[in-house]
């Protein structure tokens, strides 16, 4: 049974597939045309979604987590929960074993030069429910995360009630609850939700909201809006309003945001911690990384959140650590496998690690102390 010093990490799992592509285009209409054939390099085959990439991410970090996710009982199922318990004991516990179901897969498509294309099987996230979540694993765990009811059929259908049901019993086994999206498919049935209600329900059971800009964008109703400062707080104001008590928005290469309430109920935080918290914007920079792969750095990312709200460090703190972890990530093919202890992160970010500087886009910011982390000039 876990104990308090559990990180649950649940959700939508898959096999993502990623293919090494080396040939070069302006555009995937260009590189992906009827009847030709492309050279690509060795796939790596690895455990993707939320539940792997920042269930994993955390695992390598040196935290404690249980991962609990579903598959089906077919040839990707059993590599999936192989996998994990390859990584260690105890991780593939919560787990469930669908039989019947298909297991959900993506391929990732990631052309030099290219933002990613991802060909996605739902498989049995799609059937996913409050049931799938064992209250039994939940008891007196620190923080409970959610990724990717976006990618989740029954999660995302009703209107947020069951999602809001797992958040419930979540808080009320003691948890901090945090919640990461993933883009809807406007051709798809996800496309068709009202997002806006579907976060009014679910928001007020959040505490820590971690959407990409562009997924919160769609979801507020104001797809493709360009980033600006301006929009950053507009969208972030709302999350709040709905009931979140912070918003943790990935910005990609350029950086984390993050805006808090000003009143935040984190129990596991002392008065004094919970005291920086509050009422806070900051912006975060990236690290200085070579370029590899994309895949899953902003689920890196929030695992390095999720660390700093774990071991109750400062915003300043914990968005530094966060943006250290994506950039290992970006170091590698896959999700996880740049991933180091924690200890290797932070003697990076002792050691001086280059960090980019603001992005024009975003405003005038002024430095916090903390290396690459910025409060706003009001």
């Amino acid at each position: 049974m876990p104990d308090e010093s559990t990180i649950i990490v649940a959700g939508h799992i898959c096999i993502d597939l990623i293919p090494e592509i080396t040939a070069s285009a302006d555009s995937f209409g260009t590189l992906l045309t009827p009847g030709k054939l492309v050279n690509v390099g060795p796939a790596v085959a690895s455990t993707g979604g939320a539940v792997a990439n920042t269930g994993l991410a955390l695992h390598k970090l040196g935290f404690p987590v249980r991962l609990a996710g579903k598959v089906g009982d077919d040839a990707f199922g059993g590599v999936i929960v192989e996998q994990l318990r390859r990584h260690g004991a105890g991780l593939a516990d919560a787990m469930k074993v669908d039989a019947g179901s298909h297991t959900s897969y993506t391929m990732v498509l990631s052309p030099p030069g290219l933002d990613r294309v991802f060909l996605h099987h739902p498989g049995a996230n799609d059937t996913f429910g409050p049931e799938d979540i064992d209250a039994r694993q939940l008891e007196g765990a620190a923080i409970f995360h959610f990724g990717y009811p976006p990618l989740m059929r029954r999660l995302f259908s009703d209107g947020g009630r069951g999602m809001t049901e797992i958040l419930k019993t979540a808080r009320g086994a003691g948890a901090l609850t945090s919640v990461d999206m993933a883009m809807p498919d406007p051709q798809s049935a996800s496309g068709r939700v009202d997002w806006r209600a579907w976060l009014a329900a679910v928001l007020p059971h959040v505490d820590a909201f971690l959407p990409s800009y562009e997924e919160l964008a769609y979801v507020l109703g104001e797809p493709g809006a360009p980033l600006t400062l301006e929009a950053l707080r507009r969208f972030a104001g709302q999350v709040l309003e709905l009931g979140a008590g912070a918003a943790a928005i990935k910005l990609g290469e350029k950086g984390l945001y993050l805006r808090t309430a000003r009143h935040l109920a984190w129990s596991h935080f002392t008065p004094e911690t919970l005291a920086a918290w509050q009422g806070r914007e900051l912006l975060a920079t990236c690290c200085e990384a070579e370029l590899v792969g994309t895949t899953g750095a902003g689920d890196c990312t929030i695992a390095g959140f999720l660390a700093g709200l774990f071991e109750k460090k400062s915003p300043e703190e914990a968005l530094a650590f966060a943006t250290a972890v994506g950039a290992c990530s970006v170091e590698q093919r896959d999700a996880t496998s740049g991933v180091p202890a924690a200890g290797h992160v932070r003697e990076r970010q002792a050691a001086g690690w280059p960090r980019h500087g603001v992005a024009p886009e975003l405003g005038a910011w002024t430095p916090t102390g903390t290396p690459g982390v910025f409060a706003t000039e009001e």
